[in-house]
């Protein structure tokens, strides 16, 4: 039996241990495993594969990136934004369909975000044997508790914040860190919690600036003379609007740019020295976490499972510190985002962060 897997959308660390698990358990079933290079545009004439095993998987679960390479871009984007959704054309579907018939594959695992998962479920509905595996460093897939690369995406939040945390003391000033994930606040909130920022900022508690500031003079006050403040790029004030950035200097807008934003005000507002620090792709890059290692592993490891099984329109899921499956179209019907009264947020205002609200 031959079977495919690719990986599509952003970048994300604990993509090589997914690939590592399903080479590994496919090679216990005498299966061949065939890499698509650079997502689905690999399937595209001139098809771009790569044959795997596991002699040239040794090893790859401690790298960062991936070994097939990526796009977020190209023929197969079937998420436009938020919630919108567009079909990715026939004659496209056609043309992957062709090479993955001529390949002999039984089964395609796909690796993906709510994007990728989005064409993953459109291709199961034209009746490919796809199983899908969660990836987005944003934790923000409904269907799952956790997805691989969020504790390493954390992890560089809190080693950024311990950096920032020495030179804001040194000074005295007031530290501003902009974080990734679009349109949920869960990498700004373990992040600060565990990194020690005093205010945290999320898209999903409008924040009040009069509070934030209100906040600081009170530290002030205190003789806390530093203040570490984290915001989610999709973070907003109340009464106001998400803010974007020209992608490169193209024409694509991207989140981004509240920081600049809340560091401007908080000094104009309380005189505080105030500096804006925007951690972007380095949350993507390096060595997965341990946790990441072991989860990614364990998803590929589950996904030739399912394949085994015909459980195809599946997606792998991590639930109560068990991985199991749910249906492709369950995962990507609405975001996993943060509750703003639930306990982490509880937690958070318990020992004195400030949520802006």
């Amino acid at each position: 039996m031959r079977i495919g897997i690719l990986n599509s959308g952003g970048d994300c660390p604990g993509l090589n241990a997914v690939i590592h698990g399903v080479v590994g358990a496919a090679d216990k079933l005498d299966w061949e495993v065939v890499g698509f290079i650079d997502g689905f545009e690999g399937m595209l004439p001139p098809r771009r594969i790569m044959e795997l095993d596991i002699n040239n998987t040794i090893g790859i679960q401690k790298l960062g990136g991936t070994i097939l390479g990526t796009t977020n871009k190209g023929n197969f984007g079937a998420k436009v934004g938020a919630g919108n959704v567009k079909e990715v054309p026939r004659d496209i579907i056609a043309k992957a369909k062709a090479s993955f018939d001529e390949l002999g594959l039984e089964g395609l695992v796909i690796v993906g975000g709510d994007g990728t998962l989005t064409t993953a479920l459109q291709l199961y509905r034209m009746g490919w044997p796809v199983v899908g595996v969660p990836k987005t460093i944003d934790n923000d897939l409904e269907a799952t508790a956790r997805t691989f690369g969020f504790d390493s995406a954390v992890t560089s939040v809190v080693d950024a914040l311990d950096r920032l945390q020495t030179t804001a003391l040194s000074h005295k000033r007031v530290l501003v860190l902009e974080v990734m994930g679009r349109h949920a606040g869960w990498i700004a909130l373990h992040g600060g919690i565990a990194g020690g920022a005093n205010v945290i900022l999320l898209p999903e508690i409008p924040f009040d600036m009069d509070v934030v500031c209100d906040a600081i003079q009170k530290r002030e006050e205190q003789d806390q003379r530093s203040t570490l403040v984290v915001v989610a790029e999709g973070a907003l004030p109340e009464g106001g609007a998400k803010m974007f950035h020209r992608a490169g200097g193209g024409s694509e807008f991207r989140l981004g740019g509240m920081g600049d934003k809340v560091a401007t005000e908080i000094a104009e507002r309380t005189g505080k020295e105030t500096r804006a620090v925007t951690l972007g792709h380095m949350q993507r890059g390096g060595s997965p976490t341990a946790f990441d290692r072991i989860l990614g592993t364990w998803f590929g490891v589950k996904a030739v499972q399912l394949i085994e099984e015909k459980q195809f329109g599946s997606m792998v899921s991590y639930m109560r510190s068990h991985v199991g499956a749910v249906p492709i179209e369950e995962a990507v019907s609405r975001l996993r985002c943060v509750e703003p009264d639930g306990e982490e947020v509880g937690a958070a205002r318990a020992v004195g962060i400030c949520m802006g609200k």
